[in-house]
């Protein structure tokens, strides 16, 4: 048997995922996580083969914790699974140590295929997403500048991201005018915009 764990934030989606792999011989899911929190715990208490990880959940997400499964199960595969299929989110699951790369709105005996081929070594990655990721090129932000682009994205104001960053309002400045030279935009938003629909943020 393939022991699986899933970590999906949307609990009906999740449910169903469990429902659907149930119905496999093969695949038996050991594990369920709605916050990327939960996972490294889950998956230290049940040893799974493969964790299938949303890449959009609260608090940890499924980039950082595909990470952080590397680092603590090396012998446990990642797979990510997640309804945004963009090129700097594959990029960034494969840094992290990802296996494998699929988008929710695959047919679902995709998902039991990847998972029995990951398992056995092999990478598995959307081909479109692949395909994308060669052309959009890789992540031009550095860590910061994501960080700073990620607080913008979310409203705040050039002194909240100062103090909360504890940085300067002028460095600040500098990071968000650097984020929106590097995207190609013209303003903040358009920045943020760019840099979403990549995946990178």
């Amino acid at each position: 048997m393939i022991r699986v764990l899933l970590a999906d934030d949307q609990a009906m989606v999740r449910g169903a995922m469990a429902a659907m792999l149930g119905l496999e011989r093969d695949i038996e899911v050991v594990a369920e996580a709605g916050t990327g929190e939960e996972v490294l715990p889950a998956a230290r208490r049940t040893r799974p083969d493969v964790a299938l990880l949303d890449v959009q959940m609260p608090g940890a997400d499924g980039l950082t914790v595909a990470a952080e499964l590397r680092d603590a199960l090396p012998a446990c595969r990642v797979v990510m699974c997640t309804t945004f299929g963009r090129p700097g989110y594959y990029t960034r699951a494969m840094a992290a140590g990802a296996a494998g790369f699929v988008v929710k709105d695959a047919p679902p005996e995709h998902l039991a295929d990847a998972i029995r081929r990951v398992h056995s070594g092999l990478r598995v990655v959307d081909p479109v997403l692949a395909a994308q990721s060669r052309t959009s090129g890789p992540d031009p932000l550095t860590e910061r500048e994501r960080e700073v682009l990620q607080a913008a994205a979310e409203g705040a104001t050039v002194a909240d991201i100062a103090a909360a960053l504890h940085l300067s309002g002028g460095t600040v400045r500098n990071h968000l005018s650097a984020a929106i030279s590097k995207t190609n935009a013209t303003t903040r938003a358009e920045a943020v915009h760019i840099a979403e629909r990549n995946g990178w943020l």
